[in-house]
């Protein structure tokens, strides 16, 4: 029978020989500087110009979300891959764009390097293509705290969180059981992705509407800062 996950963070990270983390949010804010609203405009001026109908697709997709356009056009336009590799590339540009300029999360970097230190093996499991995360962690000097277990982005939308796809990848390619893996993420899809890859979930949630949509999901364990658990990994070590 599957053991219950522990129920406070010392506990989840005690527990956890690997930590996969989710990148816009916990690790930092991926359009801080290049706003998410101006890139999926963008796509739907590209939707345009590929003939296709960007209203269709708008009303399909809530706050200007770039994923959410992925994700609609697969909707209404569920045969085209052509259709969805070129917007798929664009946005992967536009990605790129956004690491360069993202901010960094508070205590995520020295989160990072303290379970390094402690022996924890990293992935990041993410809905973002994973050259944009691969130029955000070579930008910080923290590529080589992940050792390439880059998990984002495949070509089907329908593969985004809340499937536990890229979880499932981290999992095989780090060789750690999921009983013995800790997600952090801050949405409702991460926590499912991770409560479908039986993978321990904490929240990260700087604001309490975030907290709330958490605890809605089904959420147990969360925090509102990241500096807090570094001192409790410099504590396990």
């Amino acid at each position: 029978m599957t053991q219950p996950h522990p129920t406070d963070p010392h506990a989840l990270l005690s527990a956890a020989a690997c930590v996969l983390f989710d990148f816009d949010g916990p690790m930092c804010r991926l359009f801080a500087g290049h706003p998410a609203e101006g890139v999926a405009q963008r796509l739907s001026v590209r939707l345009a110009a590929l003939g296709r109908d960007p209203a269709k697709v708008a009303a399909s997709v809530r706050d200007a979300d770039p994923l959410g356009v992925l994700q609609a056009v697969r909707k209404h336009y569920p045969h085209d891959r052509a259709l969805m590799a070129e917007l798929d590339e664009q946005l992967t540009e536009e990605e790129i764009v956004a690491a360069g300029r993202a901010t960094p999360t508070p205590g995520a970097a020295e989160l990072i390097r303290a379970l390094e230190a402690a022996g924890t093996r990293l992935a990041v499991t993410t809905n973002n293509s994973p050259a944009a995360v691969t130029s955000y962690l070579a930008r910080d000097g923290l590529g080589p705290c992940f050792d390439g277990h880059i998990h984002g982005r495949r070509p089907d939308p329908a593969l985004l969180k809340p499937d536990p796809d890229c979880l499932h990848r981290a999992l095989e390619s780090t060789g750690v059981a999921a009983a013995d893996a800790l997600m952090i993420g801050d949405s409702a899809a991460d926590w499912v992705a991770a409560s479908k890859a039986g993978v321990a979930f904490l929240g990260y949630a700087e604001s309490a509407e975030k907290g709330r949509k958490l605890r809605d999901a089904g959420a147990e364990v969360s925090v509102s800062t990241l500096e807090g658990l570094v001192r409790v990994v410099d504590s396990l070590r």
